[in-house]
Protein backbone atom coordinates (compact mmCIF):
# COMPACT_ATOMS: atom_id res chain seq x y z
CA UNK A 1 0.00 0.00 0.00
CA UNK A 2 1.31 3.43 -0.93
CA UNK A 3 1.88 6.23 1.57
CA UNK A 4 3.41 8.64 -0.93
CA UNK A 5 1.65 11.94 -1.72
CA UNK A 6 -0.55 11.89 -4.78
CA UNK A 7 0.83 13.45 -7.96
CA UNK A 8 -0.70 16.60 -9.40
CA UNK A 9 -3.46 15.23 -11.58
CA UNK A 10 -4.77 17.04 -14.61
CA UNK A 11 -8.57 17.47 -14.75
CA UNK A 12 -9.88 14.88 -17.20
CA UNK A 13 -12.97 16.27 -18.87
CA UNK A 14 -13.39 13.11 -20.92
CA UNK A 15 -14.36 11.20 -17.77
CA UNK A 16 -17.28 13.52 -17.06
CA UNK A 17 -18.30 13.41 -20.71
CA UNK A 18 -18.33 9.62 -20.67
CA UNK A 19 -20.40 9.56 -17.48
CA UNK A 20 -22.93 12.07 -18.78
CA UNK A 21 -23.16 10.18 -22.06
CA UNK A 22 -23.93 7.01 -20.15
CA UNK A 23 -26.59 8.72 -18.05
CA UNK A 24 -28.25 10.01 -21.21
CA UNK A 25 -28.66 6.39 -22.37
CA UNK A 26 -30.89 5.83 -19.36
CA UNK A 27 -32.99 8.98 -19.91
CA UNK A 28 -36.05 6.88 -20.78
CA UNK A 29 -35.61 4.97 -17.50
CA UNK A 30 -34.63 7.96 -15.39
CA UNK A 31 -37.89 7.80 -13.46
CA UNK A 32 -37.01 4.21 -12.54
CA UNK A 33 -33.44 5.08 -11.57
CA UNK A 34 -34.42 8.13 -9.52
CA UNK A 35 -38.06 7.69 -8.45
CA UNK A 36 -39.71 10.25 -6.19
CA UNK A 37 -41.55 8.93 -3.14
CA UNK A 38 -44.81 10.59 -2.13
CA UNK A 39 -45.38 11.97 1.34
CA UNK A 40 -47.69 9.03 2.08
CA UNK A 41 -45.01 6.55 1.02
CA UNK A 42 -42.37 8.30 3.11
CA UNK A 43 -44.72 8.13 6.08
CA UNK A 44 -44.93 4.35 5.61
CA UNK A 45 -41.12 4.10 5.56
CA UNK A 46 -40.42 6.21 8.64
CA UNK A 47 -40.55 3.16 10.89
CA UNK A 48 -37.47 1.79 9.11
CA UNK A 49 -35.26 4.87 9.60
CA UNK A 50 -33.98 7.57 11.89
CA UNK A 51 -33.63 11.33 11.35
CA UNK A 52 -30.39 12.94 10.16
CA UNK A 53 -29.32 16.56 9.70
CA UNK A 54 -26.49 18.11 7.64
CA UNK A 55 -25.44 21.70 7.03
CA UNK A 56 -24.66 23.27 3.66
CA UNK A 57 -21.51 21.79 2.06
CA UNK A 58 -21.15 19.07 4.68
CA UNK A 59 -19.99 15.66 3.47
CA UNK A 60 -22.67 13.06 4.13
CA UNK A 61 -20.49 10.17 2.94
CA UNK A 62 -17.42 9.79 0.72
CA UNK A 63 -16.59 7.31 -2.02
CA UNK A 64 -14.60 4.42 -0.57
CA UNK A 65 -15.67 5.24 2.97
CA UNK A 66 -18.42 4.13 5.27
CA UNK A 67 -21.99 4.54 4.16
CA UNK A 68 -24.89 5.06 6.58
CA UNK A 69 -27.24 3.20 4.26
CA UNK A 70 -30.10 4.51 2.16
CA UNK A 71 -31.08 8.13 2.78
CA UNK A 72 -34.57 9.42 1.98
CA UNK A 73 -34.36 13.18 1.50
CA UNK A 74 -37.02 15.08 3.46
CA UNK A 75 -35.82 18.64 2.75
CA UNK A 76 -32.89 20.31 0.99
CA UNK A 77 -30.71 18.92 -1.78
CA UNK A 78 -28.13 16.11 -1.74
CA UNK A 79 -25.48 16.31 -4.47
CA UNK A 80 -24.24 12.86 -5.61
CA UNK A 81 -20.85 12.91 -7.31
CA UNK A 82 -18.65 10.27 -8.84
CA UNK A 83 -14.92 10.22 -8.01
CA UNK A 84 -12.08 8.29 -9.57
CA UNK A 85 -9.57 8.53 -6.70
CA UNK A 86 -7.36 10.83 -8.79
CA UNK A 87 -9.05 14.15 -8.08
CA UNK A 88 -11.59 13.95 -10.89
CA UNK A 89 -15.14 14.41 -9.67
CA UNK A 90 -18.42 15.18 -11.40
CA UNK A 91 -22.02 15.43 -10.33
CA UNK A 92 -24.27 12.54 -11.29
CA UNK A 93 -27.53 13.79 -9.86
CA UNK A 94 -29.00 16.05 -7.19
CA UNK A 95 -31.59 14.46 -4.94
CA UNK A 96 -34.41 16.63 -3.65
CA UNK A 97 -37.29 15.87 -1.28
CA UNK A 98 -38.73 12.42 -1.91
CA UNK A 99 -35.57 11.10 -3.61
CA UNK A 100 -33.32 8.50 -1.99
CA UNK A 101 -29.63 7.65 -2.16
CA UNK A 102 -28.12 4.12 -2.43
CA UNK A 103 -27.24 1.38 -4.88
CA UNK A 104 -27.27 -2.41 -4.39
CA UNK A 105 -24.09 -2.25 -2.30
CA UNK A 106 -26.06 -0.74 0.58
CA UNK A 107 -27.95 -4.01 1.01
CA UNK A 108 -24.75 -5.48 2.45
CA UNK A 109 -23.24 -2.30 3.91
CA UNK A 110 -20.45 -2.13 1.30
CA UNK A 111 -18.36 1.07 1.05
CA UNK A 112 -19.92 3.85 -0.98
CA UNK A 113 -19.11 4.05 -4.69
CA UNK A 114 -20.08 7.73 -4.88
CA UNK A 115 -19.87 10.78 -2.61
CA UNK A 116 -22.76 12.78 -1.20
CA UNK A 117 -22.68 16.41 0.00
CA UNK A 118 -25.40 18.63 1.39
CA UNK A 119 -26.44 21.47 -0.92
CA UNK A 120 -28.12 23.69 1.63
CA UNK A 121 -29.49 22.41 4.91
CA UNK A 122 -30.56 18.78 4.56
CA UNK A 123 -32.97 16.70 6.60
CA UNK A 124 -33.15 13.02 5.71
CA UNK A 125 -34.34 9.66 6.91
CA UNK A 126 -31.42 7.25 7.34
CA UNK A 127 -32.23 3.59 6.65
CA UNK A 128 -29.39 1.28 7.73
CA UNK A 129 -28.48 -1.74 5.57
CA UNK A 130 -30.25 -4.11 7.97
CA UNK A 131 -33.37 -1.91 7.96
CA UNK A 132 -33.18 -1.58 4.16
CA UNK A 133 -33.31 -5.35 3.78
CA UNK A 134 -36.32 -5.43 6.11
CA UNK A 135 -37.96 -2.63 4.13
CA UNK A 136 -37.73 -4.29 0.70
CA UNK A 137 -39.20 -7.50 2.13
CA UNK A 138 -41.97 -5.94 4.25
CA UNK A 139 -43.05 -3.29 1.73
CA UNK A 140 -43.46 -5.42 -1.40
CA UNK A 141 -44.57 -2.77 -3.92
CA UNK A 142 -42.26 -0.03 -2.65
CA UNK A 143 -39.50 -2.56 -2.18
CA UNK A 144 -39.75 -3.59 -5.84
CA UNK A 145 -39.44 0.03 -7.01
CA UNK A 146 -36.49 0.67 -4.71
CA UNK A 147 -34.70 -2.54 -5.74
CA UNK A 148 -35.15 -1.71 -9.43
CA UNK A 149 -33.63 1.73 -8.86
CA UNK A 150 -30.66 0.31 -6.92
CA UNK A 151 -29.91 -2.22 -9.66
CA UNK A 152 -30.20 0.30 -12.50
CA UNK A 153 -27.86 2.70 -10.70
CA UNK A 154 -25.22 0.00 -10.34
CA UNK A 155 -25.59 -0.96 -14.01
CA UNK A 156 -25.16 2.68 -15.00
CA UNK A 157 -21.95 3.01 -12.97
CA UNK A 158 -20.55 -0.19 -14.50
CA UNK A 159 -21.33 0.80 -18.08
CA UNK A 160 -20.01 4.35 -17.65
CA UNK A 161 -16.56 2.97 -16.77
CA UNK A 162 -15.57 6.15 -14.93
CA UNK A 163 -15.49 4.98 -11.31
CA UNK A 164 -12.71 3.95 -8.99
CA UNK A 165 -10.94 1.63 -8.68
CA UNK A 166 -8.74 2.76 -11.54
CA UNK A 167 -6.46 0.18 -13.14
CA UNK A 168 -3.34 1.70 -14.66
CA UNK A 169 -1.21 -0.42 -16.95
CA UNK A 170 -0.43 -1.40 -20.54
CA UNK A 171 -3.21 -3.18 -22.44
CA UNK A 172 -2.79 -6.91 -22.99
CA UNK A 173 -0.93 -7.76 -19.79
CA UNK A 174 -2.03 -10.89 -17.94
CA UNK A 175 -2.21 -9.14 -14.56
CA UNK A 176 -4.33 -6.28 -15.90
CA UNK A 177 -6.67 -8.84 -17.46
CA UNK A 178 -6.78 -10.80 -14.16
CA UNK A 179 -7.99 -7.76 -12.24
CA UNK A 180 -10.37 -6.63 -14.99
CA UNK A 181 -11.93 -10.09 -15.09
CA UNK A 182 -12.36 -10.18 -11.32
CA UNK A 183 -14.08 -6.79 -11.23
CA UNK A 184 -16.24 -7.44 -14.27
CA UNK A 185 -17.32 -10.89 -13.06
CA UNK A 186 -18.32 -9.44 -9.69
CA UNK A 187 -20.29 -6.58 -11.21
CA UNK A 188 -18.06 -3.86 -9.77
CA UNK A 189 -17.61 -0.51 -11.55
CA UNK A 190 -14.05 0.37 -12.52
CA UNK A 191 -11.95 2.27 -15.03
CA UNK A 192 -8.87 1.26 -17.02
CA UNK A 193 -6.23 3.81 -18.09
CA UNK A 194 -3.31 3.26 -20.43
CA UNK A 195 -0.16 5.26 -19.50
CA UNK A 196 0.52 5.72 -23.20
CA UNK A 197 -2.67 7.71 -23.72
CA UNK A 198 -3.63 9.12 -20.30
CA UNK A 199 -1.66 11.95 -18.70
CA UNK A 200 -2.95 11.06 -15.24
CA UNK A 201 -1.91 7.44 -15.68
CA UNK A 202 1.51 8.60 -16.85
CA UNK A 203 1.80 10.83 -13.76
CA UNK A 204 1.08 7.86 -11.51
CA UNK A 205 3.73 5.77 -13.24
CA UNK A 206 6.30 8.57 -12.83
CA UNK A 207 5.54 8.97 -9.13
CA UNK A 208 5.45 5.31 -8.07
CA UNK A 209 8.04 4.00 -10.54
CA UNK A 210 6.67 0.45 -10.59
CA UNK A 211 8.82 -2.37 -11.87
CA UNK A 212 7.21 -4.35 -14.73
CA UNK A 213 5.99 -7.03 -12.31
CA UNK A 214 4.37 -4.32 -10.13
CA UNK A 215 1.94 -3.29 -12.88
CA UNK A 216 -0.89 -2.57 -13.02
CA UNK A 217 -1.24 0.11 -10.38
CA UNK A 218 -4.65 0.24 -8.75
CA UNK A 219 -6.13 3.46 -7.37
CA UNK A 220 -8.71 2.48 -4.76
CA UNK A 221 -11.85 4.60 -4.20
CA UNK A 222 -10.25 6.20 -1.12
CA UNK A 223 -7.17 7.25 -3.15
CA UNK A 224 -4.82 4.55 -1.84
CA UNK A 225 -2.54 3.21 -4.59
CA UNK A 226 -1.61 -0.48 -4.72
CA UNK A 227 0.97 -2.15 -6.93
CA UNK A 228 -0.35 -5.22 -8.77
CA UNK A 229 -2.49 -6.36 -5.83
CA UNK A 230 -3.70 -9.88 -5.28
CA UNK A 231 -7.42 -10.48 -5.67
CA UNK A 232 -7.73 -10.63 -1.88
CA UNK A 233 -6.00 -7.25 -1.52
CA UNK A 234 -8.32 -5.77 -4.13
CA UNK A 235 -11.31 -7.36 -2.40
CA UNK A 236 -10.36 -5.70 0.91
CA UNK A 237 -9.80 -2.40 -0.91
CA UNK A 238 -13.35 -2.48 -2.27
CA UNK A 239 -15.14 -3.97 0.72
CA UNK A 240 -16.01 -7.15 -1.20
CA UNK A 241 -14.01 -9.16 1.35
CA UNK A 242 -15.14 -8.15 4.83
CA UNK A 243 -13.33 -8.97 8.05
CA UNK A 244 -14.85 -12.27 9.14
CA UNK A 245 -15.39 -12.78 12.86
CA UNK A 246 -13.78 -16.13 13.82
CA UNK A 247 -15.98 -16.35 16.94
CA UNK A 248 -19.32 -15.91 15.19
CA UNK A 249 -21.21 -19.15 14.55
CA UNK A 250 -23.38 -19.08 11.40
CA UNK A 251 -26.30 -21.42 10.90
CA UNK A 252 -25.10 -22.29 7.40
CA UNK A 253 -21.75 -21.89 5.70
CA UNK A 254 -21.97 -22.21 1.91
CA UNK A 255 -18.68 -22.82 0.08
CA UNK A 256 -19.11 -21.58 -3.48
CA UNK A 257 -21.33 -18.92 -5.06
CA UNK A 258 -22.32 -20.67 -8.25
CA UNK A 259 -26.01 -21.28 -9.08
CA UNK A 260 -26.37 -24.00 -6.42
CA UNK A 261 -24.63 -22.01 -3.69
CA UNK A 262 -26.57 -18.83 -4.44
CA UNK A 263 -29.84 -20.77 -4.45
CA UNK A 264 -29.01 -22.14 -1.00
CA UNK A 265 -28.14 -18.63 0.21
CA UNK A 266 -31.43 -17.19 -1.07
CA UNK A 267 -33.69 -19.91 0.33
CA UNK A 268 -31.86 -20.36 3.64
CA UNK A 269 -31.59 -16.63 4.36
CA UNK A 270 -35.22 -16.02 3.36
CA UNK A 271 -36.22 -18.64 5.94
CA UNK A 272 -34.37 -16.87 8.72
CA UNK A 273 -31.09 -18.78 8.84
CA UNK A 274 -27.84 -16.85 9.19
CA UNK A 275 -25.82 -17.57 6.06
CA UNK A 276 -22.21 -16.93 5.06
CA UNK A 277 -21.14 -17.64 1.48
CA UNK A 278 -17.46 -17.98 0.62
CA UNK A 279 -16.35 -17.68 -3.01
CA UNK A 280 -12.75 -17.72 -4.19
CA UNK A 281 -13.21 -15.84 -7.46
CA UNK A 282 -16.60 -14.49 -8.55
CA UNK A 283 -20.26 -15.21 -7.99
CA UNK A 284 -21.90 -17.30 -10.68
CA UNK A 285 -19.20 -19.97 -10.97
CA UNK A 286 -18.77 -21.51 -14.40
CA UNK A 287 -22.36 -20.65 -15.28
CA UNK A 288 -21.50 -16.97 -14.78
CA UNK A 289 -19.17 -17.21 -17.76
CA UNK A 290 -21.87 -18.53 -20.12
CA UNK A 291 -22.59 -16.08 -22.91
CA UNK A 292 -26.23 -17.18 -23.19
CA UNK A 293 -28.26 -19.87 -21.43
CA UNK A 294 -31.28 -20.70 -23.58
CA UNK A 295 -32.70 -23.81 -21.94
CA UNK A 296 -33.25 -22.38 -18.44
CA UNK A 297 -36.91 -22.48 -17.46
CA UNK A 298 -38.68 -19.12 -17.65
CA UNK A 299 -36.29 -17.36 -20.05
CA UNK A 300 -37.55 -18.20 -23.56
CA UNK A 301 -35.20 -15.73 -25.23
CA UNK A 302 -32.26 -16.82 -23.09
CA UNK A 303 -30.24 -15.04 -20.44
CA UNK A 304 -26.51 -14.58 -19.99
CA UNK A 305 -24.90 -16.48 -17.13
CA UNK A 306 -23.64 -13.21 -15.69
CA UNK A 307 -27.12 -11.64 -15.67
CA UNK A 308 -28.65 -14.72 -14.05
CA UNK A 309 -25.91 -14.88 -11.42
CA UNK A 310 -26.10 -11.13 -10.79
CA UNK A 311 -29.82 -11.32 -10.08
CA UNK A 312 -29.31 -14.26 -7.72
CA UNK A 313 -26.49 -12.45 -5.94
CA UNK A 314 -28.61 -9.34 -5.34
CA UNK A 315 -31.47 -11.57 -4.20
CA UNK A 316 -29.22 -13.22 -1.60
CA UNK A 317 -28.20 -9.76 -0.35
CA UNK A 318 -31.87 -8.75 -0.13
CA UNK A 319 -32.50 -11.56 2.37
CA UNK A 320 -29.38 -10.85 4.40
CA UNK A 321 -26.90 -13.53 3.32
CA UNK A 322 -23.31 -12.40 3.83
CA UNK A 323 -21.01 -13.04 0.86
CA UNK A 324 -17.20 -12.85 1.03
CA UNK A 325 -15.24 -12.60 -2.25
CA UNK A 326 -12.50 -13.69 -2.81
CA UNK A 327 -12.32 -16.07 0.14
CA UNK A 328 -10.67 -19.40 -0.63
CA UNK A 329 -11.44 -22.43 1.53
CA UNK A 330 -8.31 -24.27 2.66
CA UNK A 331 -9.39 -26.96 5.11
CA UNK A 332 -12.67 -28.21 6.60
CA UNK A 333 -12.34 -29.29 10.24
CA UNK A 334 -15.01 -31.67 11.50
CA UNK A 335 -13.48 -32.90 14.78
CA UNK A 336 -15.89 -30.90 16.94
CA UNK A 337 -19.12 -28.94 16.81
CA UNK A 338 -19.66 -26.33 15.46
CA UNK A 339 -17.81 -27.16 12.27
CA UNK A 340 -14.85 -24.98 11.36
CA UNK A 341 -13.36 -23.95 8.06
CA UNK A 342 -9.84 -22.58 7.65
CA UNK A 343 -9.30 -20.00 4.91
CA UNK A 344 -6.31 -19.70 2.63
CA UNK A 345 -5.43 -16.33 4.19
CA UNK A 346 -5.14 -17.91 7.66
CA UNK A 347 -8.58 -16.90 8.93
CA UNK A 348 -11.24 -19.24 10.25
CA UNK A 349 -15.05 -19.30 10.31
CA UNK A 350 -17.56 -21.48 12.16
CA UNK A 351 -20.98 -22.85 11.29
CA UNK A 352 -23.57 -25.31 12.55
CA UNK A 353 -23.84 -26.83 9.06
CA UNK A 354 -21.79 -26.65 5.86
CA UNK A 355 -23.00 -26.85 2.26
CA UNK A 356 -20.36 -27.74 -0.31
CA UNK A 357 -21.23 -25.93 -3.54
CA UNK A 358 -17.60 -25.56 -4.59
CA UNK A 359 -18.13 -26.82 -8.13
CA UNK A 360 -15.22 -27.76 -10.30
CA UNK A 361 -11.90 -26.41 -11.54
CA UNK A 362 -11.24 -25.82 -15.22
CA UNK A 363 -9.38 -28.77 -16.71
CA UNK A 364 -6.12 -27.84 -18.40
CA UNK A 365 -4.68 -29.75 -21.36
CA UNK A 366 -1.07 -30.89 -21.32
CA UNK A 367 0.50 -28.06 -23.31
CA UNK A 368 3.98 -26.62 -22.81
CA UNK A 369 4.03 -23.02 -21.53
CA UNK A 370 0.27 -23.02 -20.93
CA UNK A 371 0.57 -21.07 -17.67
CA UNK A 372 2.66 -18.35 -19.34
CA UNK A 373 -0.18 -17.45 -21.73
CA UNK A 374 -3.14 -17.63 -19.34
CA UNK A 375 -4.82 -14.24 -19.42
CA UNK A 376 -2.70 -13.02 -22.35
CA UNK A 377 -3.86 -15.36 -25.08
CA UNK A 378 -5.36 -18.40 -23.33
CA UNK A 379 -8.79 -18.13 -21.70
CA UNK A 380 -11.20 -20.50 -19.96
CA UNK A 381 -14.37 -18.47 -20.51
CA UNK A 382 -15.79 -16.11 -23.14
CA UNK A 383 -17.26 -12.85 -21.90
CA UNK A 384 -17.60 -9.42 -23.55
CA UNK A 385 -14.13 -8.61 -22.17
CA UNK A 386 -12.55 -11.42 -24.19
CA UNK A 387 -14.80 -10.69 -27.14
CA UNK A 388 -13.47 -7.14 -27.42
CA UNK A 389 -9.90 -8.40 -27.35
CA UNK A 390 -10.35 -10.72 -30.31
CA UNK A 391 -12.49 -8.40 -32.45
CA UNK A 392 -12.00 -9.16 -36.15
CA UNK A 393 -9.38 -11.88 -35.53
CA UNK A 394 -9.23 -15.64 -35.96
CA UNK A 395 -9.60 -17.54 -32.68
CA UNK A 396 -9.31 -21.19 -31.64
CA UNK A 397 -11.83 -22.86 -29.33
CA UNK A 398 -11.17 -26.33 -27.95
CA UNK A 399 -14.09 -28.40 -26.65
CA UNK A 400 -17.42 -29.90 -27.66
CA UNK A 401 -19.77 -29.47 -24.68
CA UNK A 402 -22.61 -27.03 -24.20
CA UNK A 403 -20.33 -24.40 -22.65
CA UNK A 404 -18.05 -24.65 -25.68
CA UNK A 405 -21.04 -24.32 -28.02
CA UNK A 406 -22.36 -21.23 -26.23
CA UNK A 407 -18.88 -19.69 -26.32
CA UNK A 408 -18.42 -20.44 -30.03
CA UNK A 409 -21.72 -18.78 -30.94
CA UNK A 410 -20.92 -15.76 -28.77
CA UNK A 411 -17.39 -15.35 -30.16
CA UNK A 412 -18.65 -15.63 -33.73
CA UNK A 413 -20.19 -12.19 -33.23
CA UNK A 414 -16.75 -10.72 -32.52
CA UNK A 415 -14.09 -12.87 -34.21
CA UNK A 416 -13.40 -13.15 -37.92
CA UNK A 417 -13.36 -16.96 -37.71
CA UNK A 418 -13.88 -19.36 -34.80
CA UNK A 419 -11.91 -22.57 -35.34
CA UNK A 420 -13.59 -25.19 -33.15
CA UNK A 421 -11.39 -28.23 -32.41
CA UNK A 422 -12.83 -31.51 -31.12
CA UNK A 423 -11.27 -34.96 -30.83
CA UNK A 424 -14.41 -36.87 -31.80
CA UNK A 425 -16.31 -37.23 -35.03
CA UNK A 426 -19.09 -34.80 -34.14
CA UNK A 427 -20.94 -32.85 -31.48
CA UNK A 428 -24.10 -34.95 -31.04
CA UNK A 429 -22.78 -36.96 -28.10
CA UNK A 430 -21.88 -33.95 -25.96
CA UNK A 431 -23.92 -30.91 -27.06
CA UNK A 432 -27.59 -29.91 -27.13
CA UNK A 433 -29.19 -30.09 -30.56
CA UNK A 434 -30.21 -26.42 -30.65
CA UNK A 435 -26.56 -25.41 -30.25
CA UNK A 436 -25.40 -27.88 -32.90
CA UNK A 437 -27.92 -26.42 -35.34
CA UNK A 438 -26.85 -22.87 -34.54
CA UNK A 439 -23.16 -23.69 -35.00
CA UNK A 440 -23.89 -25.33 -38.35
CA UNK A 441 -25.80 -22.23 -39.45
CA UNK A 442 -23.05 -19.79 -38.43
CA UNK A 443 -20.72 -19.32 -41.41
CA UNK A 444 -17.67 -18.11 -39.47
CA UNK A 445 -17.57 -21.13 -37.13
CA UNK A 446 -15.43 -23.87 -38.63
CA UNK A 447 -15.65 -27.28 -36.94
CA UNK A 448 -12.46 -29.40 -37.07
CA UNK A 449 -13.22 -33.00 -36.06
CA UNK A 450 -10.59 -35.56 -34.96
CA UNK A 451 -8.30 -32.62 -34.24
CA UNK A 452 -6.22 -31.75 -31.19
CA UNK A 453 -4.29 -28.66 -30.15
CA UNK A 454 -0.61 -29.56 -29.91
CA UNK A 455 1.39 -26.40 -29.29
CA UNK A 456 1.23 -22.76 -28.22
CA UNK A 457 3.62 -20.29 -29.82
CA UNK A 458 4.74 -16.85 -28.68
CA UNK A 459 7.41 -14.90 -26.86
CA UNK A 460 6.38 -16.12 -23.39
CA UNK A 461 4.41 -12.95 -22.73
CA UNK A 462 1.87 -12.87 -25.53
CA UNK A 463 0.45 -15.66 -27.68
CA UNK A 464 1.13 -15.30 -31.40
CA UNK A 465 0.14 -18.66 -32.85
CA UNK A 466 -0.84 -22.28 -32.33
CA UNK A 467 -0.34 -25.68 -33.91
CA UNK A 468 -3.01 -28.32 -34.25
CA UNK A 469 -3.05 -31.82 -35.71
CA UNK A 470 -5.82 -33.68 -37.57
CA UNK A 471 -5.63 -37.46 -37.00
CA UNK A 472 -2.11 -38.56 -37.91
CA UNK A 473 -1.44 -35.78 -40.38
CA UNK A 474 1.32 -33.22 -40.00
CA UNK A 475 0.84 -30.33 -37.57
CA UNK A 476 -0.62 -27.15 -39.02
CA UNK A 477 0.55 -23.75 -37.84
CA UNK A 478 -1.93 -20.87 -37.52
CA UNK A 479 -1.40 -17.26 -36.50
CA UNK A 480 -3.95 -16.65 -33.75
CA UNK A 481 -3.70 -14.58 -30.59
CA UNK A 482 -6.63 -16.03 -28.64
CA UNK A 483 -7.31 -19.62 -27.59
CA UNK A 484 -10.39 -20.62 -25.59
CA UNK A 485 -10.23 -23.89 -23.66
CA UNK A 486 -13.50 -25.65 -22.77
CA UNK A 487 -12.20 -29.15 -22.14
CA UNK A 488 -14.18 -29.97 -19.02
CA UNK A 489 -13.59 -29.59 -15.32
CA UNK A 490 -12.47 -31.61 -12.32
CA UNK A 491 -14.27 -31.56 -8.94
CA UNK A 492 -12.93 -29.02 -6.47
CA UNK A 493 -12.78 -31.44 -3.56
CA UNK A 494 -9.09 -31.85 -2.73
CA UNK A 495 -9.30 -29.58 0.33
CA UNK A 496 -11.84 -31.86 2.09
CA UNK A 497 -9.51 -34.74 3.00
CA UNK A 498 -8.92 -33.61 6.60
CA UNK A 499 -12.65 -33.73 7.35
CA UNK A 500 -13.28 -37.27 6.18
CA UNK A 501 -15.78 -36.33 3.49
CA UNK A 502 -15.81 -39.33 1.19
CA UNK A 503 -15.36 -38.89 -2.57
CA UNK A 504 -15.63 -41.33 -5.46
CA UNK A 505 -12.80 -42.40 -7.74
CA UNK A 506 -13.16 -39.26 -9.85
CA UNK A 507 -13.09 -36.97 -6.81
CA UNK A 508 -16.81 -36.11 -6.70
CA UNK A 509 -18.39 -35.91 -3.23
CA UNK A 510 -20.60 -38.86 -2.32
CA UNK A 511 -24.07 -38.19 -0.88
CA UNK A 512 -27.38 -39.87 -0.11
CA UNK A 513 -27.75 -43.49 -1.20
CA UNK A 514 -24.04 -43.82 -2.00
CA UNK A 515 -23.21 -42.66 1.53
CA UNK A 516 -25.75 -44.96 3.17
CA UNK A 517 -24.49 -48.01 1.28
CA UNK A 518 -20.87 -47.18 2.10
CA UNK A 519 -21.78 -46.69 5.78
CA UNK A 520 -23.72 -49.96 5.79
CA UNK A 521 -20.75 -51.87 4.42
CA UNK A 522 -18.54 -50.54 7.23
CA UNK A 523 -20.90 -50.40 10.23
CA UNK A 524 -23.95 -52.40 9.22
CA UNK A 525 -26.03 -49.24 9.75
CA UNK A 526 -27.44 -46.91 7.13
CA UNK A 527 -28.42 -44.08 9.46
CA UNK A 528 -26.18 -41.48 11.10
CA UNK A 529 -24.71 -42.27 14.52
CA UNK A 530 -27.47 -40.18 16.13
CA UNK A 531 -30.13 -42.33 14.45
CA UNK A 532 -31.13 -39.68 11.95
CA UNK A 533 -31.20 -39.45 8.19
CA UNK A 534 -30.92 -35.88 6.97
CA UNK A 535 -31.53 -36.37 3.27
CA UNK A 536 -30.08 -37.38 -0.06
CA UNK A 537 -27.65 -34.45 -0.16
CA UNK A 538 -25.79 -35.18 3.08
CA UNK A 539 -22.22 -36.46 2.85
CA UNK A 540 -20.44 -39.05 4.99
CA UNK A 541 -19.98 -36.34 7.63
CA UNK A 542 -23.24 -35.39 9.42
CA UNK A 543 -24.00 -31.72 8.94
CA UNK A 544 -21.95 -31.46 5.75
CA UNK A 545 -24.00 -31.43 2.54
CA UNK A 546 -22.94 -31.36 -1.12
CA UNK A 547 -24.81 -29.86 -4.09
CA UNK A 548 -24.19 -28.92 -7.69
CA UNK A 549 -21.29 -29.97 -9.88
CA UNK A 550 -19.08 -31.18 -7.00
CA UNK A 551 -21.63 -33.81 -5.98
CA UNK A 552 -21.31 -37.34 -7.38
CA UNK A 553 -24.16 -38.17 -9.73
CA UNK A 554 -25.40 -34.60 -10.10
CA UNK A 555 -26.88 -33.40 -13.37
CA UNK A 556 -24.51 -30.80 -14.78
CA UNK A 557 -27.15 -28.22 -15.65
CA UNK A 558 -27.87 -24.80 -14.17
CA UNK A 559 -31.50 -25.69 -13.42
CA UNK A 560 -30.47 -28.89 -11.62
CA UNK A 561 -27.90 -26.97 -9.55
CA UNK A 562 -30.50 -24.38 -8.53
CA UNK A 563 -32.92 -27.17 -7.64
CA UNK A 564 -30.39 -28.86 -5.39
CA UNK A 565 -29.58 -25.51 -3.78
CA UNK A 566 -33.24 -25.11 -2.87
CA UNK A 567 -33.76 -28.76 -1.84
CA UNK A 568 -30.83 -28.82 0.57
CA UNK A 569 -32.45 -26.13 2.76
CA UNK A 570 -35.17 -28.52 3.93
CA UNK A 571 -32.49 -31.06 4.81
CA UNK A 572 -30.54 -28.38 6.65
CA UNK A 573 -33.59 -27.64 8.77
CA UNK A 574 -33.93 -31.35 9.58
CA UNK A 575 -30.31 -31.49 10.72
CA UNK A 576 -30.32 -28.20 12.64
CA UNK A 577 -33.50 -29.15 14.48
CA UNK A 578 -31.50 -31.85 16.27
CA UNK A 579 -28.73 -29.47 17.41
Amino acid sequence: MSTLPAPDFIPDNSIQERAQSQLSKYETRRDQMFPVLTSAEIARLRRFGSAGHWNDGEAIFEAGGGNPGMMIVLSGQVRISQCDGMGNSHTIVEHGPGHFTADVGQLSGSPALVSAHAAGTVEALIVTPEALRALVVAEAELGERIMRALILRRVGLIEAGTSAPVLVGPPGSADLFRLQTFLTSNGHPHMVLDPATSQNAEALIRMYRPAPHELPLVVCPDGVVKKNPSLAELGYCLGLLPDLDPDKVYDVLVVGAGPSGLATAVYAASEGLSVLVLENRAFGGQAGASARIENYLGFPTGISGRALAGRAFVQSQKFGAQVAIPAAADKLLCDRYPLRLSLADGGQVQARAVVLACGARYRKPDLADLAAYEGCGVYYWASPLEGRQCQGEDVVLVGGGNSAGQAAVFLSGHAKTVHMLIRGSGLAASMSSYLIERIAATPNIVLHTHTRLTRLEGDGQRLSGVRWQHRDEQEQSHAVRSVFLFVGADPNSGWLADCGVQVDKAGFVMTGTDVMMARCRVTGQMLNPDGSLHGQLETTVPGVFAIGDVRAGSTKRVAAAVGEGAAVVAQLHAYLALK
